[in-house]
């Protein structure tokens, strides 16, 4: 007799479902308990909110975007859905953009008077062929991103069907007829999804979606941001095996689920999160073949990798 198979990789993305469901729960526990929260706990509340967030994006829906946790289509459809709601965004977007975007584009620089094609770029709006300068790369991601949730907001006339003029979005879906429909079908679900939810918080207590939940979603895309900006920062686009910075840290790449090994993850982003150390291995002798930057600090405070070489000026100094 054939045994069911539910997960499609590993069992272990039973740990991210999990992280999924209490997220979803804890934040509608934080709207429905604001008002009787004292100040402390309010404070701690909006915290604990954007760190959800953030951690979600950069972890949770990053992980399921590139590698879906189920062999059910239908269940990864329902995933896509709670976790747009728990990210404010769309996780299929996510997808479009990211997976097949910025993983075939690689942060690149701009050539021949073309901007990049990558449109996550650190260096989309820099000068003379340098990174855009880390407040207004951070800043400027999250007030696009707030702009276009406007954008989707308004969408409920079309119940948030993928409008003609959202060519971006439209270019990357795939260009299988059935594929399509079903990409962006779940991208009009997701947005109604992440909508809905927003809804459903001004309902429970306006105040706190207005003086916590939307400062912590700017705030969350803010990090996010700046996560992406520093495992990239000084690294050399033009080079496959260097285009990314990792963090070997074992506490951190454990409680982000292998998210330091970033540059393995671009050398192979189809490739399990769980293995990553063996993407590394598989690797080793061209990684040290030549020079790359190896970051003594999870990207998120990159800032205090003060002695990082520019690879992308061509310096070829190891990192500190």
């Amino acid at each position: 007799m054939a045994v069911y198979r539910m997960w499609k990789h590993s069992r272990k993305d039973a740990i991210l479902l999990a992280i999924s469901v209490a997220q979803f729960a804890i934040t509608f526990a934080l709207a429905s308990t604001w008002e009787a929260m004292p100040i402390a706990g309010r404070i701690a509340g909006g915290i604990l909110l954007t760190f959800m967030m953030a951690y979600n994006i950069i972890v949770v829906s990053h992980l399921f975007t590139h590698m879906p946790w189920f062999v059910s289509s239908k269940l990864n459809a329902v995933v896509s859905v709670v976790n747009s709601a728990n990210i404010g965004q769309s996780v299929q977007a996510y997808e479009l953009t990211h997976v097949r975007n910025h993983h075939r584009h690689n942060n690149d620089r701009p050539k021949g008077g073309e901007p990049t094609r990558d449109r996550s770029s650190t260096y989309r709006r820099g000068k003379n062929g340098q990174h855009e300068p880390l407040p207004s790369y951070a800043l400027r991601g999250a007030v696009d991103s707030i702009a276009d949730r406007v954008m989707e907001l308004a969408a409920v006339v079309r119940l948030w069907r993928v409008g003609a003029r959202e060519e971006n979005l439209l270019a990357l879906a795939s260009k299988k007829p059935d594929r399509r429909r079903r990409e962006l079908l779940q991208l009009q679900l997701d947005r109604a999804a992440h909508c809905l939810t927003l809804a459903g918080f001004v309902v429970i207590s306006w105040q706190w979606t207005v003086m916590v939940y939307l400062p912590a979603f700017f705030c969350a895309l803010t990090l996010v941001n700046l996560q992406n900006y520093y495992r990239h920062y000084g690294a050399n686009p033009d080079s496959r095996m260097t285009d990314s910075v990792s963090h070997y840290g074992r506490l951190y790449n454990l409680v982000t689920f292998n998210d330091g090994y970033h540059q393995e993850h671009h050398l192979s982003p189809a490739t399990h999160w769980s293995k990553m150390p063996v993407i590394n291995a598989r690797h080793q002798e061209r990684l040290a073949a030549q020079p790359r930057i190896v970051s003594p600090v999870p990207a998120m405070v990159g800032f205090l990798d003060r002695g990082r070489p520019r690879l992308h000026d061509g310096q070829a100094q190891e990192a500190g």
